[in-house]
């Protein structure tokens, strides 16, 4: 049976992983594991910042030239920060996939971070964190990531402040990139037609050429915090918005596939989600309501998040309350839990068509777990839940609750 993934090693320990598929089109993203609770105390904001600078100018090109070098052949090149990964990916035409990974060798090893673009750039952050500021369904999450990871670095918000990024120089974004962006602490994945041939040959040119660095010291797992209900007073929006939310398993927890599923069913994308169904469709309470389950290396984070009208937030909160000691105590029937599974799989088949965002998710789970479940694995582990395993992920992880409320 062909392996569905090609993976080379790289002398300097730079995982490699191919998925070869008929396209015209590549894609590919290198998964640095320095994300922004690697940040320090007076760094918030960096990784970022550092996110931004990287198109910034290298030792051999100048911003607009990082820019236009594969925009002007139809690619593109972005990237992405989030608590733990900085992730810089491109999509081009199968002709420039060389072309893409020396462009992201030469902005993760050898951007220069110059002092005025740096400068320039922070501008650009502080009109971000403007943005977000103005967006009360966005930064809600994160406020209530933050008390629930208080005082550890997962606590803080990704964008970081104005204050502290406005004091952040060239000289401690290299130091910063010297003790996070080490080679044992990358993947390089891609998606597209290329060889495996082909493919050794174009990593080890360009990234084999960097030198082996290895990252120093680990990350400390947050510690737990008692259970909080807060309210914070938004007079000039026209509606309150609620998180509720808890801890939940990580990444590597063999509970973690039960409670993705009782998330799904609970306040899933799809219409019939129970939460939908009673908060909505049943009530016509809300226009939005989810639950989502966010799984970190060493810790997670359970929310369900809904909006309403000012009058309407009590009726809310108690219906929300009957749903979870519904799920925590009733346990599916055959037929709700192969809906439930059929349904699942059904998103992942069709999320996995997508290569970009499959490319992406091979990336991180390489760089986790060194290895990525294959279709027909996921398919196995999905059939073999019960409905006492959803159950009690609901039991143990929605025992004690917190929230926070925009009123």
């Amino acid at each position: 049976m062909k392996e569905e993934f090609f993976v080379h090693t790289l002398p300097n320990g730079i995982r490699c992983v191919l998925k070869q598929v008929r396209s015209a089109v590549c894609y590919c993203s290198m998964t640095i594991g320095a994300g922004s609770r690697d940040e320090r105390v007076g760094e918030y904001g960096m990784a970022h910042l550092i996110e931004h600078t990287l198109f910034k100018g290298t030792a051999k090109r100048k911003a607009y030239q990082v820019n236009c070098r594969l925009e002007n052949r139809g690619g593109e090149i972005n990237a992405f920060t989030t608590k733990e990964e900085t992730v810089v990916h491109a999509t081009v035409m199968k002709s420039d996939f060389a072309k893409a990974v020396e462009l992201i060798d030469d902005i993760i090893f050898h951007s220069t971070f110059p002092d005025g673009e740096v400068e320039k750039e922070k501008e650009v952050i502080y009109d971000e964190i403007n943005m977000y500021k103005d967006s009360p369904d966005e930064r809600i999450y994160d406020d209530f990531e933050d008390l629930l990871f208080d005082s550890s670095e997962m606590g803080h918000n990704i964008l970081g402040r104005k204050r502290t990024i406005s004091h952040i120089g060239s000289e401690q974004i290299r130091s910063f990139v010297a003790r996070n962006y080490t080679t044992d602490n990358m993947v390089f994945a891609a998606i597209g037609p290329i060889t495996p041939r082909q493919f050794v040959a174009i990593v080890e040119r360009y990234f084999g050429a960097e030198e082996a660095t290895r990252k120093e010291g680990g990350r400390v797992a947050p510690e737990v915090v008692g259970q909080f209900q807060k309210s914070v007073s938004h007079p000039s929006h026209h509606q309150v918005r609620s998180v509720v939310g808890t801890r939940a398993y990580p990444l590597n927890d063999k509970r973690r596939l039960a409670l993705i599923m009782m998330t799904n069913i609970l306040g899933g994308p799809s219409a019939a989600s129970r939460l939908n169904i009673a908060l909505r469709e049943r009530n016509a309470l809300t226009y939005c309501v989810e639950a989502l389950y966010t799984p970190f290396s060493d810790c997670g984070m359970f929310t369900i998040y809904f909006s309403c009208e000012k009058e309407k937030l009590e009726q809310c909160r108690r219906i929300v309350a009957e749903e979870i000691e519904r799920i925590k105590s009733v346990p599916l029937t055959s037929r709700q839990l192969a809906i439930a599974k059929r349904q699942f799989l059904g998103q992942f088949s069709i999320s996995a068509e997508n290569n970009e965002a499959y490319m992406l998710g091979v990336g991180k789970s390489y760089l986790v777990f060194d290895s990525v479940d294959s279709l027909d694995e996921v398919y196995r582990k999905v059939e073999a839940i019960t409905p006492e395993d959803i159950r009690m992920a609901a039991t143990e992880v929605l025992s004690e609750l917190s929230s926070l409320t925009y009123i």
